[in-house]
């Protein structure tokens, strides 16, 4: 017997993150119509939308719009903030999808392998955060222009 979540381990060794299957079912038999061809229609629907991990309530005002994004761009109920966003049915076109609404709402641009590799609200979160705590703020840019300017003016 073949276990799912072995098999996606194995992939996940040899293939880019992507690329590996967020569920993975295995059957005893494929279903076969009456002429002997796959019966689609028989094929069991994954359950997604429940992660393995415990659900984890958004903590902070910045989880909670990243939830809520990826509640609209998923069509699921809920997201906790450990909750994969492959795991939860997402792709590569969804990921594109919250990247532009992150763009939109929060004025955020991340390049897609980013949002890959962030693929949780938590992690997602804490980089935003740590990006919005090292960038310089405004003051000091103007502080910096003013500086600049004022050395021009020397030469």
């Amino acid at each position: 017997g073949c276990d799912g979540e072995a098999l996606r381990q194995a992939l996940a060794e040899q293939l880019p993150e992507f690329m590996v299957p967020a569920r993975i079912l295995v059957l005893e038999a494929m279903p076969l119509s009456p002429n002997g061809k796959l019966d689609r229609k028989a094929l069991p629907v994954p359950e997604f939308g429940t992660s393995a991990v415990g659900y984890v309530a958004p903590r902070n005002d910045l989880e909670r719009e990243l939830a809520a994004i990826w509640t609209q761009v998923l069509q699921v109920e809920r997201v906790g903030i450990n909750d994969d966003f492959f795991e939860l049915g997402g792709h590569s076109l969804l990921l594109t999808q919250v990247g532009m609404t992150l763009r939109n709402r929060l004025g955020v641009t991340l390049p897609l392998h980013a949002l890959f590799e962030l693929s949780s609200i938590q992690a997602l979160a804490s980089h935003l955060q740590a990006q919005r705590d090292n960038a310089p703020s405004q003051e000091a840019e103007l502080e910096l222009m003013d500086e600049l300017l004022g050395e021009l003016e020397n030469l």
